[in-house]
């Protein structure tokens, strides 16, 4: 048999999401397009449809409410009108499938059924079960585009424009245009175009088509400004430093139109069972026309087995199941887009359900990866003491210091000059006239000046300040855990998470620190990227273990590689590392880890229920059918009414809550 069907779901004549980025070229490997129904915007769509319908109902009240006996005469004529609108495409899919030897569809299904059925003289039974096939496609093609719309809503926010400043002048082009390190300058109201640097000192930005976060996002200069954020107040300058293509909102896309190609195991089995199941019911189907005359002789009666052949036919089309698992898991994905988390592909959906183990990098994953003040000791006035601290580390370009410059709550600003740096220790200057020192506890020890000895004990960063060859005090700068970091791992246990391991290449003693505050049981500190693919290694001997590694920078990327499921921080994390994984969290909130679990056991337990329910219900009518108790109504809620269920439920995902 051809493998045809091997990109596209066995029983599918509507469009599906394609990995690649030409969506309305797809075609099968036999190269022919299955995308018969359309946009389900257009009235077209639904047009053939309808006439079936309308001449169905017409047909149906000419014969048994107005019993017409003119109509008994056009009666045949009338009903194969009516079965052509929704017949043809159906037909001409069996054309197709047949000219690459794929003889078993359910293309090929229905057509035997339904002029199988007129063959015998059940016209409205041949044209019913035609019209509510095609009715099934439409739903599904409904639900395909209703899961579809919280990812496309994405093309909304990329800006058709950016006013980037050349020849002194700001111009607009298209952005594809604009080249790394030119000054795009972007309006209040105006999405960004391209990702950069904020050159502006300070905006504020609607940042929800790429996180899934309404509230507000302000940043100041040298902060990171992404595509598809939302300029919200003033006009601000973004110096470009990534070209279109290479976008985070570019990226986000080409993720998700990538996440229909990887296919769960449970779609693979269905895929494989449908093109085994397929020829088998039909050979059945056959046996139950030709078999009985054997047995009964005389007494065989063609129309009566050909009839209870036709019904087992329809019953067995394999579409609930093929339509609703995969629309099920692309329902997952586009649930967990809405809640910024990128699934790139429906196998790392399934994967997360079954993770039981759970390693976390500390900065930029559990902690906000900023350096803040976290404490002010002084032995003079905290004002003066901040304004000299301020004043000379202005000078400075350090981390450290740029947490010290953003102390905004200073009364005096005073002027630093005659700056020398100390390599290793810290600064030395004049500030108002006054001979200042700050760093390291080693600068004071190098110009002999006292002070607690208590201070060596301290784990955090913690810069001292000295006036006059005087000791006045210090401050701790330090990595600020996230909000909602206590809450995640708390959650990460009620979803059946057995072990958190947290890793990182801070102090040992800092993240035992971090670790206590989070109630994180695991824990490893002064770590090299190599000692984490190590414990990793170490962790994942136990094959009992599912493991998913969640990480942002670099430094994660190797093991975010060997883990059974990658997670990167998306917002702030590297492009290597977002690259690397297979679940992208787009706020950067740990939380959303849990709720990534959610989704993904909420898509299960659907794609579970579907089965059951196509399964049971084919079942029962197949028996039923072949004893010649159901009929061809039965036969028709076996197949397109279970299909029907199995969509309405599978939509139910973009519905919940997690």
């Amino acid at each position: 048999m051809s493998n045809h069907h091997d990109t596209e779901d066995s029983c599918c004549s509507v469009k599906r999401p394609q990995s690649n980025n030409n969506e309305h070229n797809h075609e099968n490997g036999d190269g022919h397009d299955h995308n018969h129904e359309g946009d389900p915007s257009t009235f077209k769509t639904y047009l053939p449809a309808l006439v079936t319908l309308s001449m169905l109902i017409i047909g149906l009240a000419l014969e048994h409410i107005f019993k017409l006996a003119a109509f008994q005469i056009i009666k045949p004529y009338w009903y194969v009108v009516a079965y052509l609108p929704v017949g043809i495409p159906v037909l001409k899919e069996v054309w197709e499938t047949f000219k690459v030897y794929d003889f078993f569809t359910e293309f090929s299904l229905m057509s035997i059924a339904t002029i199988g059925a007129f063959a015998i003289g059940e016209y409205p039974e041949g044209v019913t079960v035609m019209l509510f096939y095609t009715i099934g496609e439409l739903f599904q093609m409904a639900a395909v585009a209703r899961a579809k719309g919280n990812i496309k809503s994405l093309l909304d926010v990329r800006a058709d424009v950016a006013n980037v400043f050349r020849d002194n002048k700001y111009v607009s082009v298209a952005p594809d245009k604009v080249n790394i390190d030119e000054t795009i300058q972007i309006k209040a109201g105006e999405k960004v175009a391209l990702d950069g640097v904020l050159v502006s000192n300070k905006g504020s930005f609607n940042t929800a088509a790429l996180t899934g976060e309404s509230v507000p996002k302000t940043l100041l200069k040298g902060d990171i400004v992404l595509a598809g954020m939302l300029n919200l107040e003033q006009v601000i300058d973004v110096k470009v430093t990534k070209l279109f293509a290479d976008s985070a909102l570019s990226r986000i896309l080409e993720m998700v139109q990538q996440a229909t190609s990887r296919k769960a195991k449970t779609e693979l089995f269905i895929r494989k069972f449908a093109k085994i199941y397929t020829p088998i019911v039909f050979f059945l189907a056959l046996a139950l026309v030709t078999i009985p005359i054997l047995v009964l002789g005389n007494a065989y009666d063609f129309h009566t087995w050909l009839y209870r052949s036709l019904v087992f036919l329809v019953i067995s089309c394999p579409c609930a199941l093929v339509i609703s698992i995969p629309l099920g898991f692309f329902g997952g994905i586009g649930a967990a887009s809405s809640h910024g988390i990128l699934f790139k592909g429906s196998n790392f959906l399934d994967l997360m359900t079954k993770v039981n183990t759970v390693v976390l990098d500390k900065t930029g994953t559990l902690t906000k990866g900023v350096f803040n003040i976290q404490k002010i000791e002084s032995n003079i006035n905290e004002d003066e003491f901040m304004s000299f601290l301020v004043a000379i580390e202005s000078k400075s370009t350090h981390p450290i210091a740029k947490a010290i410059i953003g102390y905004e709550n200073i009364k005096h600003v005073f002027e630093a000059k005659e700056i020398k740096e100390i390599a290793g220790m810290g600064l030395q200057g004049m500030v108002n006239g006054k001979s200042v020192l700050a760093g390291n506890v080693k600068l004071l020890e190098k110009f002999e000046i006292q002070f607690d000895s208590e201070l060596k004990k301290i784990d955090e960063a913690i810069v001292v300040l000295a006036v006059d060859s005087k000791y006045v005090g210090y401050v701790i700068i330090a990595d600020e855990i996230k909000e909602d970091g206590v809450q995640a791992i708390a959650q990460l246990r009620e979803n059946g998470i057995k072990q958190i391991v947290m890793l990182s290449g801070d102090k040992t003693s800092i993240v035992k620190k971090v670790a206590a505050h989070l109630k994180i049981d695991e824990y490893f500190g002064d770590l090299l990227p190599e000692d984490k693919v190590l414990k990793l290694e170490e962790l994942k001997k136990d094959t009992n273990k599912v493991i998913a590694f969640v990480g942002d920078g670099i430094n994660d990327t190797p093991v975010l590689a060997i883990s059974d499921i990658g997670i990167a921080m998306g917002a702030m994390g590297s492009d290597a590392a977002i690259e690397t994984a297979d679940v992208v969290i787009q706020t950067d909130q740990p939380s959303k880890i849990v709720t990534a679990i959610k989704i993904a056991k909420a898509t299960k337990n659907v794609v579970i229920q579907n089965i059951a329910l196509a399964f049971a219900v084919k079942a029962l009518v197949l028996i039923l059918g072949a004893g010649g108790i159901a009929t061809m109504w039965e036969a028709v809620f076996a197949d397109v009414g279970v299909a029907l269920l199995a969509i309405l439920n599978a939509v139910r995902i973009q519905k919940m809550k997690f």
